[in-house]
């Protein structure tokens, strides 16, 4: 089943029919945000607001594994995530669509980065971070629509909430040749991976973020605010034709089965609590 996680601005799906909310205990606390499941003509899809349906989280406020553990335990296999990003290339301009392939994670700040740890003892491979499947489903849905959309771009993870100098801009685009800035896909990339769920995001770029000369061009929130309307109309048609046309699991996706190779522990070692973890986990 489908998750789709929306970011700035998506705190609820249109074309959705609420058929009921979930309230989930984790291990890792109640996710604060709450789990919409809903119908979306025959396909059962869930939908969670990252930042909470107020946006009242920032992103190091929110509890990316609980999030995720959530998803996990009501039987979600596929997230499809929405977020905001800047573009730090200029063939990416304000109101484009990109799917990041690779991460560079820049996040300095105490966010828990893994589900595992204490006696659970896996490293799962994230050479190839988003699910290969999903996205050739979201290209073939793109050009069916003959919507313009970026591939193989490379997304680096800042902690924020500030907005960046522009000195960092200049470094992630010179030195580590990204092509897109946000605040929130790490951990939640990661993390899905450790729970064997297949994950892309569909990234709205809203801004240069500040590595241009005119500093007319420089980020600001009413910038953003201002640029974000149209385009999250684009990802949403993007995303209701992905459900109508493309939308299917494919279970032989190496996504499904990160854990295969990962884990050291044995489960017979394991304690009780962590025997609950990696069932959940590699379910």
């Amino acid at each position: 089943m489908l998750a789709i996680i929306g970011g700035s601005g998506i705190y609820q799906f249109d074309g959705l029919t609420i058929v009921k909310e979930h309230s989930v205990d984790t291990p890792f606390g109640q996710s604060p945000v709450g789990i919409s499941e809903g119908k979306f003509g025959a396909h059962t899809v869930f939908f969670l607001a990252r930042h909470g349906k107020q946006h009242q989280l920032l992103p190091h406020e929110v509890n990316y594994r609980a999030n995720i553990w959530a998803l996990k335990s009501i039987g979600v296999t596929m997230i499809l995530g929405l977020s905001a990003t800047g573009s730090l290339q200029q063939e990416i301009a304000p109101g484009d669509l990109s799917l990041p392939n690779q991460y560079i994670d820049f996040v300095k700040g105490q966010r828990h980065k893994t589900f595992f740890g204490q006696g659970l003892v896996a490293h799962v491979s994230t050479a190839q971070p988003t699910c290969s499947s999903l996205s050739a489903q979201v290209i073939a849905a793109a050009a069916q629509l003959k919507q313009p959309l970026h591939t193989e771009k490379t997304y680096i993870c800042v902690d924020g909430p500030r907005l960046g100098t522009r000195a960092e801009s200049l470094f992630f685009k010179n030195v580590m040749q990204a092509d897109l800035v946000g605040m929130t896909n790490v951990p939640e990339v990661f993390l899905a991976r450790e729970a064997q769920i297949c994950y892309l995001t569909l990234a709205v770029a809203t801004d240069y973020d500040c590595w241009q000369d005119d500093p007319a061009h420089h980020v600001s929130v009413s910038q953003v605010i201002s640029r974000y309307g149209a385009s999250l109309e684009k990802a949403k048609t993007l995303i209701k034709h992905f459900l109508s046309n493309q939308h299917q699991l494919n279970e032989q996706c190496s996504c499904r089965h990160s854990l295969e190779m990962a884990m050291l522990s044995t489960v017979d070692t394991l304690s009780a609590e962590n025997k609950v973890l990696f069932e959940v986990l590699s379910s």
